[in-house]
């Protein structure tokens, strides 16, 4: 019985604490204008992409391709933006990974995709990518190549933001509240910004279903 009232105990501080650690997250973005003007950006940049008929790719690996795939669900359905992720085709992915490695699989799908100066890129992922650590070169290798056509990189990542930070027109870095739980942090916040965006005045065009439910 002490055993188990002291799992107990353990457990809620675990959750208790973990909980503490997200709102002190979203808290370090509310009070950074910063941030606040990154997300901004974005929503007009997305604006922007759908006024001239351009494409959105969202680029994610792991938990972030999870993400990646909601969000071209939200931004299809409810901001009428034309949007894919490579990820979503698991045939074309396992595909390549086995023919030509998982290093070059999203520049191929924009290539084939007949990727464009009018289209853009929106990356997510937990450490941004480092080509000399050789972490995610495919997402080195997709903003690589937006650049050397002229378009637009955006990103949500974690950590110092990586390559994607450093080579982007504007990404959003989520704070690092604790540093054992990075990962989990990041792709949390990924699916809040994203939904974030997709709920915005500037991109919102259709009503969602449980809202209009009385």
């Amino acid at each position: 019985m002490i055993s188990s009232n002291t799992d107990l105990i353990k457990n809620n501080f675990f959750s208790i604490n973990y909980l503490r650690e997200t709102e002190t997250l979203l808290q370090e973005i509310l009070k950074d204008p910063s941030k606040i003007e990154v997300i901004e950006s974005m929503a007009q940049s997305l604006k922007q992409l759908r006024e001239t008929d351009g494409r959105l790719f969202i680029l994610g690996v792991g938990g972030s391709a999870a993400n990646a795939s909601h969000a071209v669900n939200d931004f299809r359905k409810i901001c009428a933006i034309e949007t894919y992720a490579p990820t979503d085709n698991v045939s074309e992915l396992s595909a390549r990974t086995n023919d030509e490695g998982f290093h070059s699989v999203f520049i191929e799908y924009l290539k084939i995709s007949k990727f464009s100066s009018k289209d853009a890129i929106l990356i997510l992922s937990v450490g941004g990518g480092n080509i000399e650590k050789n972490i995610s070169p495919n997402l080195v290798k997709a903003i690589q190549h937006a650049h050397e056509i002229g378009a637009k990189v955006l990103g949500i990542v974690g950590k110092d933001g990586g390559y994607t930070a450093k080579n982007s027109y504007c990404t959003l870095i989520i704070p690092t509240v604790n540093s054992d739980r990075i990962t989990a942090h990041s792709e949390e916040t990924q699916g809040i910004i994203l939904h974030l965006l997709a709920s915005h005045p500037l991109l919102k065009v259709a009503a969602t279903k449980w809202e209009s439910v009385k």
